[in-house]
């Protein structure tokens, strides 16, 4: 983990470097008048598990950048500080709109990681990067997720079972820019997509749709991810491993190191400039066809399970490696929207990404880190190796 120490260390060291090589310590897009102005970011979500990562991952690689963070109170802006000394810290919440316009307003770059669904957040982001001149527009990275693929099972309420259809994000991106209403995340995506449409001379867009996230986040608060943690846990609660209904569904994954290393990229595409539409040499792309799917691999729900199963079978926390198949209400019991979280496909290949990012996943993959999981969730729940002969009476603790 970062300290105070090696932060400042990496700062002054990528200055002196800039200094040596006689680079411009600010952004290619600053002007005459603000040429002592490094590149702003603003961020939000840093205290959690996806943008407390990928501002680990920003902040290491760019000690220069000027980075304003948006935490709840004392308490977070404290833990946040102590790892991240320079940055600036602004209090409040995702309702205090004036206050999230004014801080786009001010920045390069915004950030957006705290949360997918909040319309008033994303209106006051993009109100406040339309005050930009073309000269200078700003950059708004906001985070969905594949649960926007996931609007075909829940209108049919068709729970474990396979679907073919597999999205993507560059040969078929207009698939993803209409998809209907009442899919997950898309009322939020459509206001991105508005700002940067409506006013595109001025806001730059990308959104990124992370799948099934996984491995131990870097951030300074939250570190555990969702979806296969919450398994392990309803598994080794139940004592026995679960799927819904015949646990066929598919979802992409992704390792956050790999989604953060993605953050980064189009952080710095941006710092420099943008689109190589726009500023030759630079691929990413904004706007309206600024979709960005990002996976390691796929896996199958049931699978998982068994994975899971068989892994805390054989730390001795449950008695056999048997999986129960469970209805949608059973899912949602144990965590909320397990049924579509479990249960429902979300199928995507990052093609943007690698084609022109040239990004790739390189963490390992999901199942080589199940024995991690088990073994924190048990240790969360008190449980030690060999807890299922205890509980049974068969072992002493």
């Amino acid at each position: 983990m970062t300290t105070r120490k090696s932060f400042w260390l990496r700062f002054e060291a990528s200055l002196a470097f800039k200094q040596l090589l006689n680079l411009p310590l600010v952004s290619p897009r600053s002007t005459d008048e603000d040429v002592f102005t490094m590149t702003k970011l603003f961020v939000t979500g840093a205290t959690g598990f996806i943008g407390g990562d990928a501002f680990y991952a920003i902040a290491n690689a760019h000690p220069e950048y000027e980075i304003t963070a948006l935490v709840r109170n004392s308490e977070k802006g404290a833990q946040v500080a102590k790892e991240y000394p320079s940055v600036k810290l602004v209090y409040g919440d995702l309702d205090g709109t004036d206050l999230l316009e004014e801080e786009a307003r001010k920045a390069d770059i915004v950030c957006h990681w705290a949360h997918a669904d909040h319309e008033a957040s994303a209106i006051a982001i993009a109100k406040g990067l339309a005050a930009h001149e073309p000269s200078r527009p700003g950059f708004f990275i906001h985070t969905s997720g594949t649960g926007i693929l996931l609007f075909a099972d829940i209108k049919s309420g068709t729970y474990g079972e396979a679907l073919d259809k597999v999205y993507d994000d560059l040969d078929n991106v207009s698939e993803m820019t209409s998809l209907p209403d009442f899919a997950p995340h898309r009322n939020v995506d459509k206001i991105v997509l508005q700002a940067g449409t409506e006013h595109q001379d001025r806001v730059k867009t990308a959104i990124v749709c992370p799948p099934t996230i996984y491995g131990p986040g870097r951030g300074p608060v939250n570190k555990r991810s969702h979806q296969v943690p919450e398994l392990a846990r309803s598994t080794l609660e139940r004592g026995a491993g679960l799927k819904v209904g015949a646990g066929k569904t598919f979802w992409g994954n992704v390792h956050v190191h790999d989604l953060s290393d993605l953050y980064l990229k189009l952080v710095e595409e941006a710092a420099a400039g943008g689109s190589k539409a726009e500023w030759p040499g630079k691929p990413a792309t904004w706007g309206p066809e600024g979709y960005y799917f990002c996976e390691g691999g796929e896996h199958v729900w049931g699978d998982v399970s068994q994975w899971v199963a068989q892994e805390a079978h054989k730390q001795g926390l449950i008695k056999s490696d048997t999986v129960q198949s469970i209805s949608r209400e059973e899912a949602d019991k144990c965590t909320p929207f397990g049924a579509a979280l479990w249960g429902c496909n979300s199928r995507a290949r990052a093609k943007r990404a690698r084609t022109v990012l040239k990004w790739d996943a390189k963490s390992p993959a999901l199942r080589e880190t199940i024995k991690s999981v088990v073994e924190y969730e048990a240790s969360k729940l008190g449980m030690k190796p060999g807890h299922a002969k205890i509980a049974a009476g068969e072992a002493k603790a």
